[in-house]
């Protein structure tokens, strides 16, 4: 960390490399838009960042209670960062509630600003709190500030024509405000959407723009920071960038998908967290031919996706676990009736409906096995928010060159996070066009639908195209004729037809890249959201003189031609990840002469890169 002197500051400016925040509050104290605006204002000032949104599982849990609390962590850096860190630089306290649930993440000397307003002896009570933490001495290992904000914004907006409610939902702004002096941060990017948010209400916007000038203000009037901080542009490949969140970049990926595949997008989706906004998104590129349907239950919107693929547009359903176990025997069919279909499962804690609101990765072995009968569908993971754009994409792909249903695994984690996208050549993306039969004059022999060509993928021919009509259903359908057959070889070979399409999918895919060492003790290997945290914990290795090896996987089924040769390298093989160990039940299954060892962990929330350095160093020393 250096200091310079900010032209005409009386406060030292210190540049620090990256800064980790929470903001943490009621339900109703606006701390997730507080979050993403300071996450856009660090963007459009050039950091890299990463973020990791924090929602109550109750939708109306009582005001100032622990189960209400909701937070939002970022760490905005000038240099290339993978994760939204382990523990918080600074923790935004708006009430005792948010204190206590998230103090003990805090990294011992950090920052607490606490929103002494909301401390009253009715605010301890609500939260469970005996003595005001405030007050026992039990934050000595803390820099405390107290600001009591609910003053600070009723005098900052006296006079206003708002009620004293309005005002004081005016609050989170005035942290804002705080937040941004004592980072360096520009206000006009957001007062600049306060003003398009609140376009029909403009007393609204300048209220809230006037919260948060306050707060700036009180930086220096107040003198409560014995200087500012500053965390400079990251030095990010050449392009145009923007923020984006994992749900984002999947429903702009799989928009994209159907463009490149020449088709129309159809999304028919029912509301569920997490994976509820990618309907949301993809509804509003309606005048870009995209169609979304907003089905009466989970069942309606698979099976209007089918029927969708088999009149010539991309199907696409959008769901999280349960949802995806109320579409089981409709995926059966798709894989029955052969035709392209890409089912997008947001994973969340279960069983049941678990955890809405944490993330988890325990949907796997659900993706790969989870239908009656010998049904396989490809399986990809999305590895970061980012990452989602390209592999909604690369599941269009196979799902279209296959004729074949597609599981896309992201969780909540990916799916609320957000991070920079460098947005793509759309020029330079590669086309797989769709390939439709043409009519067929009469006396023509007529069209073999269960025919098949290189792939082992079948025709795809659309309802009222001459000469092409065939029967579909979930039925077993015979060879060729594609005619209702119970013959048991047949079914056989069908079934054998079907698992030999698929597993001929690791034709189209890349063995993917160790990172580090090709050979040595230890690789550590992880698919999905674990992606950043792995990266950041071999980073952190090697800076101590151990260094690590990664491997990351995006197709887990079919799995991706050599890795037995790569494990053959390493004496193990450590694979973390949020739920008991299911990829690590199937690699050992797949390759049972390799030493696989499961770091499972299922608590709702993900790895931190110091659990992975420990679990790696335990290793190593043993």
């Amino acid at each position: 960390m250096t200091t310079t002197r900010e032209p005409g500051s009386d406060l030292p400016l210190q540049k620090q490399e990256r800064v980790v925040i929470r903001f943490a509050g009621d339900s109703g104290d606006g701390m997730q838009i507080t979050g993403n605006q300071f996450t856009s204002t660090s963007a459009a000032v050039g950091n890299d960042l990463a973020t990791l949104p924090d929602f109550p599982a109750e939708i109306r849990a009582p005001a100032g209670t622990r189960p209400g609390v909701s937070g939002f962590q970022l760490c905005f850096s000038s240099i290339d960062i993978h994760t939204p860190g382990d523990n918080p630089d600074v923790l935004v306290a708006m009430n005792p509630a948010a204190l206590v649930v998230n103090i003990a993440d805090l990294k011992i000397g950090g920052v607490v600003i606490a929103n002494t307003g909301n401390f009253t002896a009715k605010d301890l009570k609500k939260a469970r709190v005996e003595v005001n933490p405030l007050e026992d001495g039990s934050l000595e290992g803390y820099r405390v500030i107290k600001v009591d904000i609910n003053k600070r914004v009723t005098e900052a907006l006296d006079g206003s024509t708002l009620s004293t409610k309005e005002v004081q939902r005016c609050k989170n702004f005035y942290t804002l405000g705080l937040m941004y002096w004592l980072y360096s941060r520009p206000l006009e990017p957001t007062e600049e959407w306060l003003r398009k948010k609140f376009a029909k209400r403009g007393e609204l916007a300048e209220a809230n723009i006037t919260a948060m000038r306050a707060g700036f203000a009180a930086g220096d009037i107040h003198e409560m920071f014995q200087g500012r901080f500053e965390v400079p542009a990251a030095e990010l490949a050449p392009g145009t960038y923007r923020k984006i969140m994992g749900n984002q970049a999947l429903a702009l990926g799989l928009i994209s998908g159907a463009e490149l595949a020449g088709l129309k997008a159809f999304l028919g989706s029912y509301p569920i967290t997490p994976a509820s906004s990618i309907l949301e998104v993809m509804a509003s590129f309606k005048r870009h031919g995209v169609v979304t349907f907003q089905a009466e239950d989970e069942i309606a919107a698979i099976c209007a996706a089918i029927g969708a693929s088999f009149t010539g547009s991309l199907g696409m359903t959008t769901t999280s676990g349960p949802g995806v176990a109320l579409k089981g025997e409709a995926m059966g069919l798709g894989v029955c009736v052969e035709l392209p279909l890409v089912i997008v499962n947001v994973q969340r804690g279960g069983p049941s409906t678990g955890l809405p609101t944490k993330t988890e990765q325990a949907d796997l072995l659900q993706a790969l096995f989870g239908r009656n009968g010998e049904a396989p569908i490809p399986v990809l993971a999305v590895c970061s928010p980012s990452d989602a754009f390209d592999c909604a994409i690369e599941a269009c792909r196979i799902a279209v060159e296959y004729m074949t249903p597609v599981i896309l695994l992201s969780d909540g984690y990916i799916a609320n996070g957000a991070e920079p996208w460098r947005l793509p050549d759309i020029d330079g993306l590669p086309r797989f066009e769709a390939r439709f039969e043409k009519p067929r004059e009469k006396g023509n022999s007529r069209l073999m639908p269960y025919s098949r060509d290189e792939r082992s993928s079948r025709p795809w021919a659309l309802p009222g195209t001459a000469g092409t009509e065939h029967r579909v259903g979930g039925l077993e359908k015979e060879h060729l004729s594609g005619e209702i057959s119970y013959d048991a070889e047949n079914h056989e070979f069908m079934i054998l037809k079907r698992q030999e399409k698929v597993m001929g999918i690791r034709a189209s895919i890349p063995t993917p890249e160790i990172r580090g060492p090709r050979s040595g003790d230890l690789l550590i290997l992880g698919w999905g959201s674990t992606y950043g945290t792995i990266i950041d914990a071999a980073e952190r290795c090697a800076r101590t003189g151990t260094e690590g090896s990664t491997l990351h996987l995006r197709h887990l089924w079919p799995l991706p031609e050599g890795l037995d040769e790569i494990f053959d390298r390493f004496k193990a093989i450590l694979i973390p990840e949020i739920n008991l160990g299911q990829l690590a039940r199937v690699l050992r299954g797949e390759y049972p002469h390799h030493n696989f060892i499961s770091f499972p962990k299922v608590q709702g929330r993900p790895f931190l890169s110091t659990e992975i350095v420990e679990k790696v160093t335990d290793i190593l020393e043993r």
